[in-house]
């Protein structure tokens, strides 16, 4: 006798409402916390590449003060003025230096991405998806071709750094927290290591795949736009940012080479 399959049941019309009320309202607020977000993701980022140039800059500060009680030494009218400057002294110079590093770096990879905003999208890319507009980065990037500038080059690659790197430190959090929360009496150490990886790289591919890259974009958009307003001679196309950018070139080769461990999330 044939067998008869039950049918699948449908999902509530009445849950199906709420659902899509819902996600409607909350599409209402996207201009507000979409910006938002890249700009804490770029700052998280900032502060994680940060953390890791704190011993390098106060190597720096040792090594100069050295240098100068050095000289000090040399004459006996200003030999009392060597080891002026204590460690104590120094360690507060150096995080002090690391403090305005890092917030002027904000200012210049940080703060533009407010400024990102959404255009309505044609219709086949209205479903859920994570796939880019090819047309809004093959425009700019034919621009870049085209016109290329240092700013144009140089921010959105320090930008895709810190966003790596600010994805890295929210994944090891996660991954953290749920490791502790699984070992305390929930699970061994080798089932929560394993669980508590899997959901640092979901982490770590849900930012990259919805924030990661709107903030490199945004990068790029801010870029572009500065460029066709201020580089009107090719003098002004390498010039044009260089203070911002090498203030952040530091905390963004920091972020590549200590801030961005994606590795050790698959070992």
């Amino acid at each position: 006798m044939p067998t008869l399959i039950p049918p699948i049941p449908e999902p509530s019309p009445r849950r199906v409402g709420v659902i899509s009320k819902l996600s409607t309202f909350l599409g209402y607020f996207r201009w507000a916390f979409m910006p938002l977000g890249l700009c804490a993701l770029v700052a998280v980022g900032v502060h994680a590449a940060s953390d890791t140039i704190d011993d390098h800059i106060l190597w720096l500060v040792d090594h100069a003060d050295a240098l100068f009680d050095g000289l000090l030494a040399s004459w006996s009218v200003t030999e009392p003025l060597v080891n002026v400057v204590r460690t104590e002294q120094r360690t507060l110079i150096a995080r002090a230096v690391t403090l305005i590093l890092e917030l002027s770096c904000d200012v210049v990879l940080a703060v533009p991405a407010l400024g990102y905003r959404e255009e309505d999208a044609p219709a086949r890319f209205r479903t859920p998806s994570f796939v880019t507009r090819a047309r809004t980065w093959r425009a700019l990037v034919k621009k870049l071709l085209e016109k290329p500038t240092a700013i144009r080059i140089a921010r959105p690659l320090m930008t895709a750094a810190v966003v790596l790197a600010g994805t890295c430190a929210v994944a090891r959090m996660v991954q953290g927290a749920l490791f502790l929360s699984l070992r305390a009496g929930v699970a061994g150490d080798e089932v929560a290591g394993a669980l508590s990886r899997l959901l640092a790289i979901g982490a770590l591919a849900l930012l990259l795949g919805t924030l990661g890259w709107r903030a490199v974009l945004r990068s790029l958009q801010h870029a572009d736009k500065l460029s066709d307003q201020l580089a009107v001679t090719r003098l002004r196309a390498m010039s044009l940012g260089l203070l911002g950018t090498a203030i952040a070139a530091p905390v963004a080769l920091a972020a590549v080479l200590e801030a961005s461990p994606v590795f050790s999330f698959f070992r």
